[in-house]
């Protein structure tokens, strides 16, 4: 699988990407195996959520201007789809 890209608004577009506007478009998209990418605006948390769930639905290319954040949103989302190991793993001995 494609490792997920985050890069600043204004950085272009590869031409063998697909660019998602919608999550529907986005799942299409991830389905046929294209490389799917979208742009995020508006606020920080709204970025944040739309990234988690552009994601979840296979997108791998995000052009943001909250990158951290989007980052880590990124990082735990691919952890719960099973797509990377957690940064950190504990069990709960009680």
């Amino acid at each position: 699988m494609t490792p997920v890209l985050v890069t600043g608004p204004d950085h272009p577009l590869d031409p063998s990407w697909a660019e998602a506007r919608t999550p529907a478009e986005a799942e299409r998209h991830a389905r046929a195996g294209r490389t799917v990418a979208v742009t995020l605006s508006g606020e920080e948390t709204a970025q944040v959520a739309a990234a988690a769930v552009f994601a979840w639905l296979g997108a791998r290319v995000f052009r943001t201007d909250c990158q951290d954040q989007v980052r880590m949103a990124l990082d735990m989302t691919e952890s719960l789809a099973g797509r990377r190991p957690p940064a950190l793993a504990r069990r709960g001995l009680a």
